[in-house]
């Protein structure tokens, strides 16, 4: 997919991109680099963060990357500290990197809450915390994209990650406000179900429901997302900062998310039966 922007309108910046390995992060990336960003990704993976920084460096694109678990407030720092070095002062920051796993409240283990939590909540808050506090604030320029889920009607299947979500929202407004006397915008953007490798891990049929639940009827891709990132990371959007966008085909305004079954009615309180006799 061919960028919408021109040639050149990133060159002189470094941007980090977190989880930059596959997916929405790589297909980022790919978008900011070939503009003329340097680019700096992490993962988890060695293989998979060596074979992304191979294919990006085949198109001509300087890249820095490295290992670096984002619920690890040590790495993170290395990693920061590391891609400045190699590239100089970042002035973009994609924070794409997060997980999650299908599961009801009732049944969703402690373990599995906090590692949700660690990763998608705790992780991208540090992480975001060192590059502006290391690099965009002494560069005097920042944009800064988080990006989240759909999160507009709750995350019903996925209680965990929706809270992780919604506290990055919430952590986006707050940042907004706080670091625009730095020259620092922040956004977030929601994408819906797009199609990725990540997409691959689910049940087909969880997907196809998805699809059939989006107005679009489609999947998006993660080249539409890394476009989108792309406009809030660039100075056309200067005045554009605390919002969340969503890119997901209309699904968190339509379709029911979650199916409850019928069942019989609830015998009424005796409070609510006085209350409705008055």
């Amino acid at each position: 997919m061919a960028s919408i922007f021109r040639p050149g309108l990133f060159d002189g910046h470094v941007a980090i991109i977190t989880g930059g390995g596959s997916g929405i992060g790589l297909a980022t990336a790919h978008t900011l680099g070939g503009l003329g960003a340097k680019i700096a990704i992490c993962g988890r993976k060695a293989e998979r963060v060596e074979a992304a920084k191979a294919e990006l460096e085949r198109r001509g694109i300087t890249v820095y990357a490295g290992t670096c678990d984002i619920r690890e407030v040590e790495q993170i720092a290395a990693f920061v500290e590391g891609a400045g070095a190699a590239l100089g002062r970042a002035t973009i920051l994609v924070n794409n990197a997060g997980g999650q796993f299908p599961t009801t409240a009732d049944t969703v283990s402690p373990r599995g809450w906090e590692a949700v939590i660690r990763n998608n909540l705790n992780g991208t808050f540090f992480f975001t915390q060192a590059v502006a506090t290391k690099h965009m604030f002494q560069a005097r320029r920042g944009r800064i994209v988080n990006v989240i889920a759909n999160i507009a009607r709750g995350f019903p299947g996925m209680v965990h990650t929706g809270a992780a979500r919604a506290g990055v929202e919430n952590m986006t407004k707050t940042l907004a406000v706080e670091w625009a006397e730095h020259n620092v915008q922040v956004n977030a953007v929601a994408p819906g179900i797009i199609r990725t490798s990540g997409t691959d891990q689910y049940p087909p049929e969880l997907v196809e429901m998805s699809r059939q639940r989006t107005p679009m009827k489609r999947l998006g891709t993660a080249e539409e997302v890394a476009e989108l990132i792309a406009y809030l990371a660039c100075d056309a959007a200067w005045f554009v900062t605390g919002e969340t966008w969503y890119i997901d085909g209309g699904a968190h305004l339509w379709g029911d998310n979650w199916i409850i079954p019928d069942r019989p009615p609830v015998e009424t309180p005796a409070i609510v039966q006085k209350l409705s006799e008055r």
